[in-house]
């Protein structure tokens, strides 16, 4: 993602103003903390994805910023708040050895308690789920966003492979991605609504 990514080019009915000042402003911004990531993850590839996760929530969040705010110090709160959420996170759960036992609802469950991706709301909707409602879930996404989530959160590729398996620029992806969580969270809380879920406990 430090190598000059582009991100706009997002699907119809996305905010072309916003995803443009977003290119404009905030990706030369991100691009810089790609060092500070790697000294924080001790590692290029989970620097990369640490970045992946910090340029969806930026702009998750960028509607709200405005001209003459302190955008690099916003974006490296995002950094950092993500890095310690994903180390929490990997300190809560013993470490897993993926094989070809595995299969693909392990596989699925595993995903949805390592994504960083998910607000903490949305993450534990998700682990009130059966794998199967989960799966189900899927189903219902539209094709390019079940596809893009199905990579990022299942198989844990970074954008730049899905970008190239799927034939769209990054920034597509990274909208794909971020709406099909979205809807994803949608369609389970529904159905955690009607098996007698309170959401409000997670609010």
């Amino acid at each position: 993602m430090h190598n000059g990514t582009a991100l706009p080019e997002f699907e119809p009915g996305g905010d072309k103003e916003l995803a443009a000042r977003f290119t404009r402003d905030a990706i030369p911004l991100l691009d810089g903390l790609y060092p500070r990531a790697v000294r924080m993850t001790h590692s290029r590839a989970d620097a990369e994805d640490l970045l992946q996760e910090t340029a969806l929530k930026a702009f998750a969040g960028f509607h709200g910023v405005r001209d003459g705010s302190n955008l690099g110090g916003w974006l490296h709160q995002i950094l950092r708040n993500t890095h310690i959420s994903a180390h929490r996170k990997q300190q809560r759960r013993p470490t897993q050895w993926l094989t070809d036992d595995f299969t693909d609802a392990q596989v699925l469950a595993e995903a949805r308690h390592s994504s960083t991706g998910l607000h903490s709301a949305e993450d534990q909707v998700l682990n009130l789920m059966a794998d199967n409602d989960v799966s189900e879930a899927m189903t219902q996404l539209p094709e390019k966003l079940r596809i893009a989530v199905y990579y990022a959160d299942v198989e844990g590729r970074r954008f730049r492979e899905i970008a190239a398996l799927t034939n769209a620029p990054i920034g597509t992806v990274m909208s794909r991605v971020r709406r099909g969580r979205h809807r994803l969270y949608t369609l389970l809380a529904e159905v955690a609504r009607d098996q007698g879920y309170d959401l409000n406990d997670f609010a």
